[in-house]
């Protein structure tokens, strides 16, 4: 379980590269009109969210092995990373239903909440000041 959970720095960027590739593409969509756009955002989102989901199991399970300090700030990035992770899914089931408004207030909503999140995680692993030069 241990090595699961430090997989997870490894495992959010596919999910981040996703989820921002289906956010971009059905932007382009509603654009556009083009249902090529429509194709990619939903297997992205479906990419997205199966591999937010892992990204998500195996960051519970590293901060469950106490490596790192239980501070608001780690709480924040835990539950914004779950938010995200199931709006994604939320996302790609609601394109499967043909939800259109349930799939795109999901898609965007998970698109806004995504870089709070990875911000979050980046000051927790490189501190407050990691964007300094």
């Amino acid at each position: 379980m241990a090595f699961a959970g430090r997989l997870h720095p490894l495992l959010i960027h596919f999910p981040i590269a996703l989820i921002l590739l289906a956010v971009a593409a059905e932007s382009m969509f509603l654009a556009v009109r083009d249902a090529r756009w429509q194709f990619v955002a939903s297997v992205s989102v479906w990419g997205g969210a199966i591999s937010a989901a892992a990204a998500a199991g195996a960051g519970w399970l590293l901060a469950a092995a106490g490596k790192t300090d239980p501070a608001p700030l780690l709480e924040w990035h835990r539950w914004l990373g779950t938010a995200v992770a199931v709006l994604a899914v939320a996302a790609a089931l609601a394109a499967r239903a043909r939800a259109a408004s349930l799939y795109r207030v999901s898609l965007f909503t998970a698109g806004a909440l995504l870089p709070v999140a990875g911000h979050l995680g980046a000051v927790l692993v490189w501190g407050a000041d990691f964007l300094r030069l």
